[in-house]
C-alpha cells in the first residue's frame, strides 16, 4: 500500500493500543496544549479508515509507535528513547504474528520478536514462539516468553539506521518511515489532515450540585433514591487554609482552599437506595449565601485548558476516605485505623478532635471507595468561598452552572 496522506486525530494515551479508535478523542488544540507542559496524549494516523500507526507521546520523552498491517491488525510496537545525538533512538522493536483473527483477539501470538538496540549501535534479536497451541494464555502486553526459544542473535549495526527526528507538534510525518515496516510506502510528500472532533462542553462543570444537598426522592442510574442529609460536625480553621484529602495521605500535598479562619458546619449527602446507604457529596459552609457560580479546586500547577471533555482534578482516595481539615493539621499514621478508619467501617463520618483553639479533621466515607473525585467552591456574587463540596459521583442532578 503506498499513501500520499494520513489523517490525523488525538485522544488519551491509556487505552489508545486498541486502536482503529480513540476511545477518549480530544481535540488538537487540547493535545497540543498538553505536548507544550510535556504531558501524555495519543496520535492515530488513518489512511481513510484504516489504521496505520498509533503514537503515544510518554512522560520524559519517550514516544511509542503502534503498527497496523493491511487487516487493521496491530502487529508491532516500537519504544524510543532519547538519543545522545539529540535524536529518538528506536530502542526496542517487537513483532508478533498470529495464526488466524480469534488467536490475534485473544492476544495469542505463534512468534514474537524483539530487538534491542543499545546506544552505540549493539543489536540483540530475540525470537519467542508459544509452542503447542493453548500453551500460554497471557495477554498480549503481559507476555513475556513462550515454552520454547531460539538463541539470541547479537551484532552490531549503524546506530544512525534506528535514529529519528525529535518530532515537533503535528510533525508526524517522522514516523511516516516506520510505517513501511507493515508494507505501507510513504509517498515522497505527505500531506498530513486534522480530523476534527467536537469540542464538547470542556472539563467536567458543576451541575446540580445544590440538589445533591436537596432532601427527597431522586432518579438515579441504579433506579429511585432518596437524598438524605447528616450533620458532619464543625470544622475548624486556624490558618486561613482548608484542605481535601485522603487523612492517610495528608503529606502528599492536598488541595487547599483559600477560607476565612472560624469554625463551619460540615454536612454530608447520603444516597440512600435499596442497596444501602453511600456518601454521594461532603459541604463544608462558610457563608449561609447560595453560590453562584462553581470552579474547580486546582493545584497551582494546574491548567483546566489541558483537559478533555468531562475530564476533572480531583481529590485522589486511596483509603476508602476523604477529609476536610485546616492545611496545617497533621495526623500520626499509627493510630488512623483505631481512631478513623475502624470507626468509619459503622459510621459515615469520625472527628479527630483536638484542643482549642487547634484545628480538628472531619472525614467521612468517599462515596463507594478509592478512587479521584471533584471537589468544588461555591463562590457568591461578590466573589467569596461560600462553600467548598467533594462530590463522589454517585448521580448527577440535572441543573445549569
Amino acid at each position: 500500500m503506498i499513501f500520499d496522506s494520513l489523517d490525523v486525530s488525538y485522544g488519551e494515551m491509556w487505552g489508545s493500543q486498541q486502536g482503529m479508535t480513540h476511545p477518549e478523542p480530544m481535540s488538537r488544540a487540547v493535545a497540543a496544549r498538553r505536548h507544550a507542559v510535556g504531558m501524555d496524549y495519543a496520535v492515530l494516523l488513518s489512511a481513510g479508515e484504516r489504521p496505520l500507526a498509533l503514537v503515544e507521546r510518554w512522560p520524559r520523552r519517550m514516544w511509542r509507535v503502534y503498527l497496523f498491517d493491511d487487516r487493521s491488525w496491530r502487529m508491532q510496537m516500537i519504544d524510543l528513547k532519547p538519543h545522545g545525538t539529540g535524536m529518538l533512538l528506536a530502542h526496542r522493536n517487537t513483532r508478533w504474528q498470529f495464526s488466524n483473527e480469534q488467536e490475534y483477539s485473544s492476544g495469542k501470538w505463534d512468534v514474537q520478536e524483539t530487538t534491542t538496540v543499545s546506544a552505540d549501535g549493539q543489536v540483540k534479536v530475540r525470537s519467542e514462539f508459544a509452542g503447542p497451541r493453548g500453551a500460554s494464555a497471557k495477554p498480549l502486553q503481559a507476555r513475556t516468553s513462550g515454552p520454547a526459544s531460539v538463541p539470541v542473535r547479537r551484532f552490531w549495526a549503524p546506530v544512525e539506521s534506528f535514529l529519528c527526528p525529535v518530532p515537533e507538534f503535528g510533525d508526524w510525518q517522522v514516523f511516516a518511515p516506520f510505517l513501511a515496516q507493515q508494507g505501507h510506502e510513504p509517498a515522497t510528500t505527505v500531506v498530513l489532515s486534522d480530523v476534527s472532533v467536537d469540542e464538547g462542553s470542556g472539563p467536567l462543570r458543576a451541575t446540580g450540585i445544590e440538589k445533591l444537598f436537596s432532601p427527597g426522592a431522586c432518579d438515579t442510574p441504579d433506579g429511585p433514591a432518596v437524598v438524605e442529609l447528616v450533620d458532619a460536625g464543625v470544622l475548624r480553621i486556624t490558618s486561613g487554609q482548608l484542605a481535601v484529602s485522603d487523612p492517610g495521605w495528608v503529606g502528599e500535598t492536598p488541595r487547599t482552599v483559600a477560607v476565612p479562619p472560624g469554625e463551619f458546619p460540615v454536612t454530608l449527602s447520603l444516597l440512600r437506595t435499596t442497596r444501602g446507604a453511600d456518601v454521594a457529596a461532603a459541604r463544608v459552609r462558610f457563608l449561609d449565601i447560595s453560590p453562584r457560580e462553581w470552579e474547580m479546586v486546582l493545584r497551582p500547577d494546574e491548567d483546566l485548558g489541558l483537559l478533555s471533555e468531562g475530564q476533572f482534578y480531583g481529590v485522589g482516595v486511596d483509603t476508602g476516605t476523604a477529609a476536610f481539615m485546616d492545611a496545617t493539621r497533621t495526623v500520626i499514621e499509627d493510630q488512623l485505623d483505631e481512631d478513623l478508619f475502624i470507626p468509619l467501617g459503622s459510621h459515615f463520618t469520625v472527628e479527630l478532635p483536638s484542643t482549642a483553639p487547634e484545628p480538628n479533621l472531619i472525614a467521612f466515607r468517599a462515596g463507594r471507595g478509592d478512587g479521584a473525585y471533584p471537589a468544588w467552591i461555591g463562590r457568591t456574587d461578590d466573589g467569596q468561598v461560600g462553600c467548598v463540596v467533594v462530590d463522589f459521583q454517585l448521580h448527577s442532578a440535572d441543573g445549569g452552572e
